[in-house]
């Protein structure tokens, strides 16, 4: 595992649920949505190895660096990263919400646009560094304050799905298990250890 990928020696954080998700009213925060069961019911860790905990601590990085705040929910209806972002972006006081599924695709999303349509997609996990986390929540907040930012740059690795999609394809299998049809958001308050 190259070191620019690899996470942190012994992070790790402490998810706790405060209620039902409501919609922000504050036009200064970023909705990091979660999968049912990032950081909490699988390994946590993505696809290629990175903590759940580190690349929540980037993407609140990468948010507050431009003066915006995040707020953390998990989304139990579906396993899906559109939806998760969609419910994301509805959310969110700005309208604008990072999403990321427990094997580590990821994106960006907006309360306006259609759920399938993100305004940012990261699809190739294993090719997402921690570096690239905190860009993503850099890019998300400054969505969130009206500016049109260059996209976050991406690695193409062509051989990724080859060598990638058995085993990211049993991480969906495991996330759906983990789905609570009917069940709403709910609001989550992180704690970090390291």
């Amino acid at each position: 595992m190259s070191e620019q990928l690899a996470s942190p020696p012994a992070v790790e954080m402490t998810l706790t649920e405060r209620g039902p998700a409501k919609t922000g009213t504050a036009p200064d925060e970023v909705v990091i949505a979660i999968s049912p069961a990032f950081g909490d019911q699988m390994k946590r860790k993505t696809l290629h190895g990175l903590a759940h905990a580190a690349v929540i601590r980037e993407f609140c990085a990468g948010i507050e660096e431009e003066q915006v705040k995040a707020r953390i929910v998990r989304v139990w209806r579906s396993a899906d990263l559109a939806a998760i972002g969609f419910d994301g972006a509805k959310l969110s006081g700005s309208g604008i919400s990072v999403a990321i599924q427990s094997r580590g695709t990821a994106l960006i999303h907006q309360r306006d646009l259609v759920p399938l349509a993100p305004m940012e997609l990261f699809p190739q996990a294993p090719s997402l560094a921690l570096s690239t986390f905190r860009h993503i929540g850099k890019n998300a907040a400054k969505y969130a304050k009206g500016d049109s930012p260059s996209p976050v740059p991406q690695v193409n690795d062509p051989m990724a799905r080859p060598k990638w999609q058995a085993i990211a394809s049993i991480y969906h299998i495991r996330e759906t298990q983990f789905v609570r049809q009917g069940e709403k958001a709910v609001e989550l308050d992180v704690e970090f250890h390291t």
